[in-house]
């Protein structure tokens, strides 16, 4: 009995050890990355969005507009892959899944208001979103945001 516990141990421990370690560091990556995005979103409110497509904002004299994107490729751990898989073997809610892509989604929002930043824009409409699976697992996906920057008019 000891001896098939040993067994055990040395067989399957190491695997989850590495299952352990690499849930913690996932963790720890994606909760540091959602919170730098907390920060820079804060800093970019200021440039207002608009998904509507003929939105006519008052826009200052003499500007014309530009198409300013976002793209970000974001990859999932290993670990948060294993437990989707699961999850769909049971028929559940694939949350993993659920926060890569509002990861993956407001990266690219952000990346295409620093755009407009950079080039003294203050808005953007007709905000459209593509989503990408990169590879047949579903680990990465590709995210582009893009939309018409304008200089609007001080109200």
């Amino acid at each position: 009995m000891n001896d098939t516990l040993t067994n055990l141990l040395i067989n399957y421990g190491p695997i989850l050890v590495l299952i352990a370690v690499g849930w913690f560091f996932g963790r720890r990556h994606e909760q540091k990355h959602l919170n730098t995005l907390a920060r820079d979103e804060a800093s970019l409110a200021y440039i207002s969005v608009s998904n509507e497509r003929f939105y006519q904002p008052t826009l200052t004299v003499n500007t014309e507009g530009a198409l300013v994107l976002g793209s970000v490729v974001i990859a999932q751990d290993y670990f948060k892959m294993f437990i989707a898989r699961v999850l769909n073997f049971f028929g559940k809610n694939l949350t993993t899944y659920e926060t890569l892509l509002e990861r993956a989604r407001r990266e690219a929002l952000l990346r295409l208001r620093q755009e407009a930043a950079e080039q003294g824009y203050d808005a953007v409409y007709g905000l459209r979103f593509e989503v990408t699976t990169l590879n047949p697992m579903g680990t990465m996906v590709e995210a582009i945001a893009y939309g018409t920057a304008v200089k609007s008019a001080p109200r």
